[in-house]
């Protein structure tokens, strides 16, 4: 069974820096990590970072600059490294795989940023 397992989230300072990290597991083929989602209380869940197997990335418009997504394929890890956070980035952070058709997600990974 597939299992996607976000880790790193945590309390940080507005302007501080955190890593997000995925890992995907549960089967000797590859699981694609699709890339990082978020939601906020009260809005809908949306992307921020995907990557794909090549490396090429794409970003949302308010993390551009900010925030890199890189991928580890021999540990199948994904990391969302996040720079000069501001207030609006608290959110469940999720991440997304794929495999053999069908989306898996993680619980998710809280981060919260205090003025």
């Amino acid at each position: 069974q597939v299992q996607v397992v976000e880790s790193g989230g945590g309390l940080v300072q507005a302007g501080g820096s955190l890593r997000l990290s995925c890992a995907a597991s549960g089967s000797r083929d590859s699981i694609n990590i699709i890339g990082w989602y978020r939601q906020a209380p009260g809005k809908q869940r949306e992307l921020v970072a995907v990557i794909n197997s090549g490396g090429d990335s794409h970003f949302v418009d308010s993390v551009k600059g900010r925030f890199t997504i890189s991928r580890d394929n021999a540990k199948n890890t994904v990391y969302l490294q996040m720079n000069t956070l501001k207030p609006e980035d608290p959110a469940v952070y999720y991440c997304l795989s794929r495999f053999r058709g069908t989306d898996y997600w993680g619980k998710g990974t809280l981060v919260t940023v205090s003025s």
